[in-house]
């Protein structure tokens, strides 16, 4: 009996190793800037978007709301971000970056940027446009048919 390969579950385990190789490159180099992925993820967060509420920080960056509080408390030791409370409600805080943070995020980005440009450089321009937009339509279909 000829075996017929299922396309799913094949896609599904090469995205998943394309994903972990691409991190790869990219946690080496964070690794080097004495981060882990997630203080990165907040640290730039935090730079492209502004202060943001601690509870709403978790689902930007994937993570759960008790790994984001103490991601920042590393963050916060690091002089690189700190807590603002909210002066309306009292039981709202806000990471925010400080001006060390931000000089570090415009001394590295540019370095981080080309790394991850070399870990996809095996697609040329028109293929990564093309892997976008499919990735973004298999992302969307899995997100409305999810059920909790």
């Amino acid at each position: 009996m000829q075996e017929t390969k299922n396309e799913s579950l094949h896609l599904f385990i090469v995205l998943t190793r394309a994903s972990q190789w691409v991190n790869a490159h990219a946690d080496r180099h964070i690794r080097k800037l004495g981060l882990n992925r997630t203080e990165f993820g907040v640290l730039e967060l935090l730079y492209h978007k502004g202060r943001q509420p601690l509870q709403q920080i978790g689902d930007k960056i994937l993570m759960t709301s008790g790994n984001i509080t103490y991601v920042v408390d590393k963050l916060e030791k690091k002089e690189l971000v700190v807590r603002v409370g909210d002066p309306n409600d009292r039981r709202v805080w806000y990471a925010e970056i400080t001006p060390k943070g931000v000089k570090f995020i415009e001394d590295v980005f540019a370095e981080h940027t080309a790394v991850i440009e070399e870990a996809l450089r095996g697609l040329d321009q028109e293929e990564k446009e093309t892997a976008v937009r499919l990735l973004k339509k298999l992302g969307r279909s899995a997100q409305s048919s999810f059920k909790e």
